[in-house]
């Protein structure tokens, strides 16, 4: 078995604030996470390097051979090729990055103790295909593409269990229901992309379905849901409404009535009823997203761009949000109106203002809504949004002058 080792980069500041809480590797875009697509197409197990606050929750595992491989790199069948192919000190690289590796433990030991290891012969990658995520708005970009790659490795040689007669079918062969899985009473349109049901997925009754999507194991939609491709609805979610061209990483709920489109929402999160989120300006303007590293708002190059959105935080009923906002980890947003186009970590409030979600009040939320799903909020949680409240204080300018934002 092939020891995989994930490693986080520069690009990981672009991907805040989804990548505040994980490692790159372990966001999902697709039907698997990038760490799932690695194992399944390697056959071998991975970890990760990545921040130290992360380290503890997200360890790495150091054998006498090791492939060390970029973390927001997707494989693809020809790079996989290349990798196999590499001898130790032999890297590959695109346009001067680092993509993959293959380092003995004596040099993984020469990183730790800070000292010089041996060159690396690089080799260029060329035309050889392979998805890469760089901003958070590549993740439901580049999801359809990564979907339909997914849907060819998880189904590969196996059977779809029975459709249920009760529902309408087109694109029949592009359907796969894994095991346990619950469909009825619904439309399911495949012609234009795949639809994955995961194990112990339900799609209840009056849903419409127009793929690619994939319902992720446990994940639930409801009654009269519509789901417009391509769509990734995580492990553990549960969703209502209208919802397009998303990606939810998992245990995230979205379940009333509402539309999400062009979308990232992270684990954890909650999508008040009524909930409205804008992916296009009202004057067919460029959509620009807040950047973490630059402190400002930067162009995306596209038309279509909603919610980003990360783990934990939750808006009330009737929350409207902005073409292009970015939300933090640990945000509680309510009240009438449009809050700003980026809300910082651990706020609190609206459009009339914001003030700190504390910590001790954190805590208490975190263990209340995980314990629902049976997943204990452990010292290593606890620890790690520490961390980002402390490196998100920053964002937080009524802080610094002592009083709220209003």
């Amino acid at each position: 078995m092939n020891n995989i080792i994930l490693f986080d980069d520069d690009i990981r500041d672009q991907l805040l604030p989804l990548s505040y809480t994980r490692p790159v590797a372990d966001f999902r875009i697709g039907i698997l996470t990038i760490k799932e697509k690695w194992e399944k197409s390697l056959g071998g197990k991975a970890s990760y390097i990545t921040q130290d606050y992360l380290a503890d929750k997200y360890p790495i595992t150091i054998t006498e051979a090791n492939y060390v491989i970029n973390g927001s790199v997707l494989p693809s069948p020809s790079l996989c090729q290349l990798i196999k192919q590499l001898e130790f000190n032999e890297a590959l690289i695109y346009k001067g990055e680092l993509i993959a590796t293959k380092m003995d433990a004596a040099q993984f030991q020469h990183l730790i103790n800070n000292e010089d290891i041996d060159e690396l012969e690089g080799f260029e990658v060329g035309e050889t295909p392979f998805i890469k995520i760089n901003r958070c708005h590549d993740i439901f970009s580049k999801n359809g593409e990564a979907l339909i790659d997914d849907f060819k490795l998880l189904t590969a040689g196996r059977l779809s269990q029975e459709i249920s007669p009760t529902n309408k079918v087109l694109g029949r062969d592009n359907i796969f229901i894994e095991k346990g899985a619950s469909v009825e009473c619904s439309i399911l349109n495949a012609t234009t992309g795949p639809i994955y049901i995961g194990k112990d997925a339900k799609i209840m009754e009056g849903c419409m379905i127009r793929g690619p999507l994939a319902l992720c194991e446990g994940a639930v939609l409801k009654m009269g849901a519509k789901i417009y491709g391509p769509t990734t609805i995580g492990p553990s979610c549960k969703v209502a409404g209208e919802v397009k061209n998303s990606v939810i990483f998992g245990c995230s709920n979205k379940g009333h009535e509402g539309y999400l489109g062009n979308a990232v929402i992270g684990e954890w999160c909650n999508i008040g009823a009524d909930t409205n989120c804008s992916n296009m300006k009202n004057n067919y303007a460029e959509v620009k997203l807040w950047s973490y590293p630059e402190g400002r708002f930067v162009p995306t190059g596209l038309q279509f761009c909603g919610l980003i959105m990360g783990d934990h935080s939750k808006c009330g009923i009737n929350t409207m949000f902005n073409t292009g906002t970015v939300v933090g980890v640990f945000a509680n947003i309510f009240g009438a109106g449009f809050p700003r186009n980026f809300v910082p970590s651990f706020s609190w409030g609206g459009k009339k203002g914001f003030s700190t979600y504390k910590l001790p009040k954190v805590y208490e939320v975190a263990e209340k809504v995980m314990i629902r799903r049976k997943i204990v909020f452990g010292p290593q949680d606890k620890s790690i949004l520490k961390n980002i409240f402390e490196q998100s204080a920053k964002y937080r300018t009524w802080e610094n002058i002592g009083q709220r934002n209003d």
